[in-house]
């Protein structure tokens, strides 16, 4: 009976193999691929490659191919053989620059790397992959001003090249540390005030190892009545995964909360995604706590987040919402935003003496804003926000708010 097992498993086994020796290269290379992606078999993939090979050893793909499984399973000598042999014999093919190019970056030689995606650009100048691979092996060797051109020329040939724009946006916190802004923003009110509201900042940021910590003071006239206030943030940065917000605030005025504070804990999660928790303290002539919670998604060159503020009461609980939509245009701080919402936001030093008048009471707003770089360092604002707000029970009043803001990098 043993006999009979071992004939039949090696009848099944030639058969198989029989069967694989008759497969078209694209066939063989098709299993290859379903063994590396579906089911993670390095050794099965690379069989496959070895049988298709055999038949079309100049098949480009394939040899690419086999030579990222050796990558992926830590046989880099044996990888470089199978890209050098297509670097020798296909010296314009796009994709080998590409896969050596990781080779080199992941086993930390990025002198080596960057030989190679020069070598690829020489062929394809407009390559995204390799002006992308060049703007971070460029920013691994710690040369930050070669690597933002090169992601900036990413960016010229695609906009909407969504890790181009966050390693352009984290260089840019490497390069210019430092940034200051000035803003002015004007409120008009249909019904609910007889005079409009103003107010002014003017804010220092500073990149740091741990994260960038800005320094704001506020100035606002509302009521015919002038105030300012001091605030102090940080966003201090734990890990590839975590970061944190933290914010102090104070003001001897009475249309600023007298003291204002802030944290948050960020998680940028699989899949693009970034979440939220944390809470906001406001100190007028009593406590208010309030509790928030975000999840934000990229999508290509769009940003999608969805917040809430959740305020606890005596008998119930205020609760607000909005969604943001950003569209970036190029860099990071060139975009678009739409956002709809309801209620009232603590983080809005526009509107969040609010929450000292009358918090329970409805609104519901529409916001714009336009930002975009000019002359390199330079960043202008655009800002504009309707609230549709109930002043008083069941009584509706518009509010319009219109912005202006400056920053210059350095």
């Amino acid at each position: 009976m043993r006999t009979v097992f071992s004939t039949l498993f090696l009848l099944l086994f030639y058969g198989c193999l029989f069967a694989q020796e008759h497969l078209s290269s694209d066939e063989l290379f098709q299993e290859a691929r379903k063994a590396a992606f579906d089911h993670k078999n390095y050794p099965e993939a690379i069989r496959l490659c070895r049988i298709a090979l055999a038949k079309s050893p100049d098949y480009a793909d394939i040899r690419v191919f086999l030579g990222r499984v050796y990558t992926w399973s830590d046989k880099t000598d044996s990888a470089r053989t199978e890209f050098q042999y297509i670097l020798e014999r296909q010296p314009s093919y796009e994709d080998v620059y590409v896969a050596i190019a990781d080779l080199e970056y992941w086993n930390d030689r990025p002198a080596e790397a960057l030989q190679y995606v020069n070598r690829g650009l020489e062929q394809h100048p407009r390559s995204e992959d390799l002006l992308l691979r060049k703007a971070r092996v460029l920013a691994a060797m710690k040369q930050l001003h070669q690597s933002a051109e090169a992601a900036n020329q990413l960016l010229a040939i695609n906009p909407a090249n969504a890790a181009g724009r966050a390693l352009l946006n984290s260089i840019k916190d490497q390069v210019r540390k430092n940034k200051i802004d000035i803003s002015y923003d004007y409120t008009y009110f249909d019904k609910r005030f007889d005079q409009a509201w103003h107010m002014a900042s003017l804010g220092y940021s500073r990149q740091t190892p741990l994260g960038s910590v800005i320094a704001r003071v506020n100035y606002a006239n509302k009521f015919g009545e002038g105030g300012v206030q001091g605030e102090l943030e940080a966003y201090p940065r734990f890990s590839n995964t975590f970061y944190s917000y933290v914010g102090l605030g104070y003001s001897d005025s009475d249309i600023f909360p007298r003291y204002r504070a802030g944290f948050s804990l960020y998680a940028n999660l699989p899949k693009s995604f970034e979440a939220e928790l944390g809470f906001r303290y406001l100190y007028f002539s009593s406590s208010t706590w309030v509790y928030t919670a975000s999840v934000g998604k990229y999508y290509s060159n769009f940003w999608f987040n969805l917040r809430t503020y959740l305020t606890p009461g005596d008998h119930n609980l205020s609760k607000s919402f909005n969604l943001n939509v950003r569209y970036y245009t190029a860099g990071a701080d060139d975009f678009l935003t739409l956002g709809i919402g309801t209620g009232i936001s603590p983080d809005d030093q526009r509107n969040n003496i609010n929450y000292k008048i009358n918090n329970n009471l409805l609104s519901y707003k529409l916001n714009l804003a336009w930002q975009r770089t000019f002359a390199r360092q330079n960043i202008i604002g655009l800002y504009a926000t309707w609230y549709y707000e109930e002043y008083q029970e069941d009584t509706f009043g518009n509010q319009v708010n219109l912005g202006v803001s400056l920053a210059r990098r350095f």
